[in-house]
């Protein structure tokens, strides 16, 4: 069958818009598979990784439900009890989770309990540093909260840096620091000091 000048040009015409659609699908897919693939010289994504590990690789023990009895002169002045113990500084130095610290006066006698999230017992200065919503409840009454709290049993004393409020039976004192006594008698505020106390109005 002879195809004449004309039917031949549009055929190719035909052709060539079929070829030049072709090849813009190809362009296509050429451009979407060098977007997915990485380029060379740019780091891969990397996974996340933990900020920090859960126990301290540094710590030379660790100990869970740790136990150590506080002592002056072979007599028991205290027991200090905690979660978990990290033990650093060949032996010398407890970082401890969740302390409860039981007080005992010079008859054996429960006197008082201090409570803190954490804490750190330095056991060559003899001194207990308490941190986070730190409690001391005495046996006759006293309640004192503060966020630090160090305790030292070469002094038998108290001292913060930090806020503190320490409530009695009849009144409420807070203040920036403070200094005193396991008993919480002997109290000295260094600063920012208040004190409150309940008033009794005479009536008619």
């Amino acid at each position: 069958m002879h195809i004449g000048p004309f039917a031949a040009r549009v055929r190719d015409a035909s052709w060539q818009r079929l070829t030049g659609r072709a090849m813009m699908v190809m362009a296509g897919v050429v451009m979407l598979a060098g977007a997915a693939c990485p380029r060379k010289g740019k780091a891969k994504a990397k996974a996340p990784v933990a900020a920090k590990s859960l126990l301290p690789d540094s710590a030379d023990q660790i100990a869970f439900g740790a136990r150590v009895v506080l002592t002056d002169k072979g007599v028991s002045k205290g027991e200090l009890l905690a979660d978990t113990s990290f033990t650093y500084d060949d032996g010398t130095r407890l970082e401890l989770r969740r302390i409860n610290l039981t007080f005992y006066n010079s008859l054996g006698q429960k006197d008082g309990v201090m409570t803190s999230r954490a804490g750190t017992y330095n056991m060559r200065l003899s001194r207990i540093e308490a941190r986070g919503d730190v409690v001391v409840v005495r046996e006759d009454g006293k309640r004192l909260t503060s966020q630090q709290l160090v305790f030292d049993q070469v002094r038998n004393q108290f001292f913060t840096d930090s806020a503190f409020v320490l409530n009695e039976p009849n009144k409420v004192f807070t203040g920036m620091g403070f200094e005193s006594d396991p008993r919480l008698t002997n109290f000295r505020c260094l600063k920012e000091c208040k004190g409150a106390a309940p008033v009794q109005v005479p009536t008619r």
